[in-house]
């Protein structure tokens, strides 16, 4: 999928039905992530990172770029874009920004907004090392293709819960960022 299919497909304001995320008792910490879309010959492919294995929360897991709103941030626009530089050095002006998909609650208690962004070269990725272990590219038609994607139902909290986990060379996308994958192929394809 090139970048005008992804513009005459992504329909942001239709109504979906998401996938189910963890129905929080109240308001959950702020969150935001970007979906980096990176455009090469005539393919799009979004951008993740493996976060360091050091963490003491989710360590090694694959992750967009982003993290919780900090009353410093104008707004949730703001969030992403610092913590995407902060994370792996791209800088604001680099991100064409494109609208969000729905807000997806987790069971660590965020409410995640997702935003979608195309990023524009020249750009390098800076890696922190203090947060990220390394940075890759999927092709985003493999990513939003349910067909590579595995579902699972857990039982937690007396709730009935489904995990999503997505293969990719070594690294296995799964949970919040899964969901969320999941969701965004939902605005672009007619596959639930």
């Amino acid at each position: 999928m090139n970048k005008q299919e992804f513009l005459r497909r992504f329909h942001h304001i239709r109504s979906i039905d998401a996938e189910i995320d963890f129905p929080l008792e109240s308001k959950g910490r702020e969150a935001a992530v970007l979906i980096p879309l990176i455009e090469e010959g005539n393919q799009l492919s979004v951008l993740l990172t493996e976060r360091a294995h050091h963490l003491k929360h989710h360590a090694g897991q694959v992750s967009f770029p982003g993290g919780k709103v900090e009353s410093s941030d104008a707004s949730i626009q703001h969030t992403a874009a610092r913590e995407t530089f902060e994370e792996i050095g791209i800088p604001q002006q680099n991100i064409q920004w494109l609208g969000n998909i729905g807000k997806y609650r987790t069971v660590t208690g965020y409410e995640i907004t997702p935003l979608i962004g195309f990023v524009h070269p020249p750009f390098d990725i800076v890696m922190n090392d203090n947060e990220v272990a390394s940075v890759f590219q999927v092709p985003l038609c493999e990513l939003c293709n349910l067909a590579n994607h595995y579902v699972y139902p857990v039982q937690r909290m007396g709730l009935t819960q489904t995990l999503y986990f997505i293969r990719y060379q070594r690294y296995t996308i799964w949970g919040a960022t899964a969901a969320i994958i999941r969701n965004l192929s939902y605005h672009l394809y007619d596959n639930k």
